[in-house]
């Protein structure tokens, strides 16, 4: 992906996008099992609520390897995906580190002698997802000259932030299961976008479309010259 604001390297980022080359389509399954399972204790699968067992994934393998991922981009020059990894590899581990025992975070909204949650801990997170809602949209405007994989993919992912926000602050588990139901669109969206990556360059007999935005500069020449008459 190229930097915001350059068309030539735009162009030249969607032709590798347009063959699910990118390097960030790959990196995209990095997202995958921690949104995925997220969103799994989130419903209660299997009635399975305790979502312990995250800390481990979010922390090395959507953590660690995201921010890998996030300096690999910027020394290419990538400045989208250069943010954007660093970014959601921070969430991750800042995620984990919620539930992580002896991180104190857990301790602070709960009672001392009850052992229960107090009522500020849901205000609380439903602070930092609106946080992270912000930071989301910004990515998805920036997001609008990729491909409409990627774009759709932060669009949802919006929207799953939005509503687990007003979820948590409200204390409407309807929005909170909704918002955790969409997290698994989020999923999929991502391991479209990382699948058509890996199988590039001819791994497969088979390519997966990403569906560039930005056409390049040769096409914008044409539509404004269509546009006006020319």
């Amino acid at each position: 992906m190229a930097s915001i604001g350059n068309p030539d390297r735009f162009e030249q980022a969607n032709k590798m996008e347009g063959s699910g080359s990118s390097v960030h389509q790959i990196e995209e399954l990095r997202t995958v099992q921690g949104i995925f399972l997220i969103s799994i204790f989130g419903v209660q699968v299997r009635g399975v609520a305790t979502p312990n067992v995250l800390i481990g994934v979010l922390i090395f393998f959507g953590g660690v390897s995201q921010f890998i991922a996030g300096i690999i981009e910027f020394i290419k020059g990538n400045t989208f995906t250069a943010t954007v990894f660093p970014s959601y590899g921070a969430f991750n581990l800042s995620y984990a580190l919620i539930y992580l025992p002896g991180s104190g975070i857990m301790d602070a909204y709960t009672d001392a002698k009850t052992r229960e949650i107090n009522e500020q801990f849901s205000q609380a997170l439903a602070m930092y997802l609106w946080v992270w809602f912000i930071l989301t949209v910004i990515f998805t405007v920036g997001a609008m000259r990729t491909t409409w994989i990627l774009f759709l993919d932060l669009f949802v992912l919006d929207i799953d932030l939005l509503l687990l926000a007003c979820g948590y602050m409200l204390k409407k588990p309807s929005l909170i299961t909704a918002g955790n139901s969409l997290g698994f669109v989020v999923a999929f969206l991502s391991c479209w976008a990382g699948t058509a990556g890996l199988f590039s360059n001819g791994l497969v007999p088979f390519e997966i479309p990403v569906f560039p935005i930005y056409l390049g500069n040769e096409n914008s020449k044409d539509r404004k010259g269509t546009l006006s008459g020319k």
